[in-house]
């Protein structure tokens, strides 16, 4: 059976919780996880899960060199930064 131990929580982004605080959501912490006995590492993200005005799920990944969009919106199927996920909810609200 797999064994995995967790390295690190990933706390919710104070930012993104005061633009989405006049909407009605839930928030639930990442995780980073490691797989014993391997050197491999798994990221549970951080969820906001926005369900009224709109339906939206955004997933806040832990950045990395590669990618510096850290917000991933299911819905839609792209990365975003907090500028553009601000432009977004700014959209929907009106």
């Amino acid at each position: 059976m797999l064994e995995f131990k967790e390295i690190q929580k990933l706390k919710t982004n104070n930012e993104l919780l005061e633009l989405i605080k006049n909407y009605t959501y839930s928030a639930k912490n990442g995780k980073v996880k490691h797989l014993l006995y391997t050197n491999l590492q798994f990221i549970q993200p951080t969820k906001y899960i926005i369900t009224y005005p709109v339906k939206l799920t955004i997933l806040e990944y832990k950045v990395n060199e590669i990618s510096n969009k850290p917000f991933y919106i299911k819905e839609y199927n792209e990365k975003y930064d907090l500028k553009e996920i601000k432009q977004i909810l700014t959209k929907l609200k009106n």
